[in-house]
């Protein structure tokens, strides 16, 4: 093969595949020819259509729905279009046909066809539509991919997925504290993945084996909750027809995680406090105190020195509980866990609640990247799972994530910090929805590789 030939072969190769069903050898070559940004097959019959399709895996086909036996009909056209939707239905199949435009339109989208194009053929309009569907197609095949690696590519602890540093600091500090019996406090507001991170902190400590106990403080009634967590004795009180473990007891040997700690009462703090102290507890009716081995990890979004200079929670608790402090970033404060994150939930919940959903439109994306997220991990997961439900095409849209335009933030004043701040942001935004490819990174952002190198120094970016 000439050097000539082996470029053809290899640009060939690197172009996106269009397959044209059409039965009109005239049509076929003007069809051909105009798709010079194409790698381009054609096929006049539905078995040639279906042996391209299967051999070649095209992301775009135009079919004309008069095909031969049929060619004055539609019948073959839509057997051409039902048996592609089997074997591959995330192709882009544009319909072409001039028998009974509408009828004929609405029944081909109805068969899971990407748009309509009624004869006579104009090859610019077409053209349109043929390069929107490839990019739609690409659009989703990346989102597919990115879903796919993320879970592995970006997973800390086990199970916590993220790509910012911030978060990455965060999981690296428990890392370290894991294999300690040292109380941790995590601090965060509320949907930032606390009790994800408590797990993750006891699943790397040697009491992995043991049990994991979470009880949420604020959850449970002032009167129940000394019985949660400290068990009773068989009468200790009415309805007490058994002797019950606390989830204290209950996790020994392992870890308690307390959420929400700031909503212990003033009263039930004593005890607790005895507990760290001593590590013995006596149930609920009890005369004898009991030895427990159990770390106490705890989490909340309160102020809790806020409160102890209020004398609403124990000072002397409060450094018992957080002999480790860790504080959790919010999502807005993570730059690019929002989208990576977005992929994950919507693979999960297109496979259980419609699968028909693939990926997101740029729209989407980029109202992900501009939210504020004040609910968090959790507002952005209780939002996929409504857009997937709602969603009508294949694609999220922005409309689907019902995100409003955010409200402007209070700026400094300060041009060079904001100049900084904003650039962080961006660098970090590119970085993520690149998977950490310099030059796709600079591309998206518009600079020069050389530049983007001198901006991740300057500003100490890790990369």
């Amino acid at each position: 093969m000439s050097s000539i030939q082996q470029s053809a072969a290899h640009q060939a190769k690197s172009l996106p595949k269009l397959l044209i069903v059409e039965d009109d050898p005239g049509l076929q070559a003007q069809l051909k020819w105009a798709y010079e940004d194409f790698e381009v097959f054609v096929a006049g019959d539905r078995q040639t259509a279906i042996a391209l399709l299967r051999s070649e895996e095209p992301a775009v086909v135009t079919l004309d729905l008069g095909l031969p036996p049929d060619p004055d009909g539609v019948s073959e056209g839509f057997a051409v279009l039902d048996e592609i939707m089997a074997l591959k239905p995330d192709t882009k199949v544009i319909v072409a046909s001039g028998h009974g435009a509408r009828e004929s339109a609405q029944r081909a989208i109805q068969h899971g066809a990407y748009d309509f194009y009624a004869k006579p053929v104009d090859i610019d309009t077409l053209g349109l539509i043929v390069r929107r569907a490839q990019h739609v197609a690409k659009l989703e095949t990346e989102n597919r991919q990115l879903a796919q690696r993320a879970p592995q590519d970006n997973r800390v602890l086990g199970r916590l997925i993220t790509a910012a540093p911030e978060m990455i600091k965060v999981a690296r500090t428990i890392e370290r504290v894991a294999n300690t019996n040292v109380s941790v406090m995590l601090l965060g507001a509320s949907g930032t993945g606390k009790e994800l991170l408590a797990r993750g902190l006891h699943e790397a400590s040697g009491r992995a084996r043991g049990a994991f106990v979470a009880i949420n403080c604020a959850a449970i009634p002032e009167n129940l909750l000394e019985s949660e967590l400290f068990g009773h004795e068989k009468g200790a009180f009415t309805g007490a027809v058994k002797m019950t473990e606390g989830k204290i007891e209950q996790a020994s040997g392992g870890t308690l995680f307390l959420d929400e700690v700031g909503d212990i009462p003033l009263q039930l703090q004593v005890k607790l406090l005895r507990f760290l102290q001593e590590r013995t507890i006596e149930r609920i009716g009890g005369r004898r105190a009991i030895e427990v081995d159990t770390r106490i990890v705890c989490a909340t979004h309160q102020n809790l020195e806020a409160m102890i200079a209020e004398a609403r929670f124990r000072e002397d608790l409060y450094y018992r509980l957080a002999e480790i402090v860790i504080r959790i970033p919010g999502l807005s404060e993570r730059a690019g866990d929002a989208a990576l994150l977005a992929r994950v939930f919507l693979t999960r919940y297109a496979a259980e609640m419609n699968p028909a959903v693939k990926g997101f439109a740029p729209d989407a994306l980029a109202a992900i990247d501009g939210w504020g997220w004040p609910g968090n991990v959790r507002e952005l997961e209780n939002r996929l799972k409504r857009a997937v439900i709602m969603a009508d095409g294949r694609l999220v849209t922005a409309g689907d994530l019902d995100l409003s335009e955010p409200e402007p933030e209070d700026q400094t004043l300060n041009l060079k910090s904001a100049r900084e701040t904003t650039d962080r942001r961006m660098i970090r935004h590119a970085l993520s929805r690149s998977e950490g490819n310099i030059s796709n990174t600079a591309r998206l952002l518009g600079i020069s590789r050389p530049t983007l190198y001198d901006l991740l120094k300057q500003y100490d970016l890790q990369h």
